[in-house]
């Protein structure tokens, strides 16, 4: 399976996220799964990669600039991020939104979009390690109160607090 994260090139001031982060690599390689990603080799998009490496995975990074991490599988350099984005929602057999900032925000958003117009058939999980996407929760539970969304047009739309859970959702 080719497992798309979405991830920041930061590595945050909780160091929770980088063990995390670690982990979820680890477990991609060791499954024989193969991670896709914005192809960077700082914060913790080097740390997702670099670990599915060491544990033996495929690692395609997807990247318009010129951060790339050493030693990838595949590396897929595109004009922008407009191009990238969607080169990694194609490759993706499943979506990952791992704690991150705008950018993580806006690729997870292209995603549930793509699942709420049927353009897509795929497992969108937002792994919401110690609650960070709470507020995310409620905000889409607020569309649906609101009569913006339905149930139906995010039943593909998940919230995962540990690994294990991640897990159970990806199998």
């Amino acid at each position: 399976m080719n497992i798309t994260v979405y991830l920041g090139a930061n590595e945050g001031r909780e160091p929770a996220l980088k063990t995390a982060v670690r982990e979820l690599g680890a477990w991609i390689g060791e499954h024989g799964h193969t991670l896709v990603y914005g192809g960077s080799r700082v914060g913790l998009m080097g740390a997702v990669a670099e670990s599915a490496l060491s544990a033996g995975g495929k690692v395609i990074g997807v990247e318009p600039q010129e951060l790339q991490l050493d030693g990838l599988t595949e590396l897929i350099v595109t004009e922008d991020m407009t191009d990238r984005k969607t080169k990694m929602i194609e490759l993706g057999d499943a979506f990952i939104a791992f704690p991150g900032g705008t950018g993580t925000l806006e690729e997870i958003a292209e995603v549930m979009s793509k699942l709420a117009l049927n353009q897509l058939d795929a497992p969108c999980i937002f792994y919401n390690l110690n609650g960070y996407y709470d507020y995310m929760k409620a905000l889409l539970d607020h569309m649906i109160e609101m009569e913006l969304s339905t149930k139906e047009r995010q039943k593909k739309i998940y919230f995962a607090n540990t690994l294990e859970e991640v897990a159970a959702l990806l199998n």
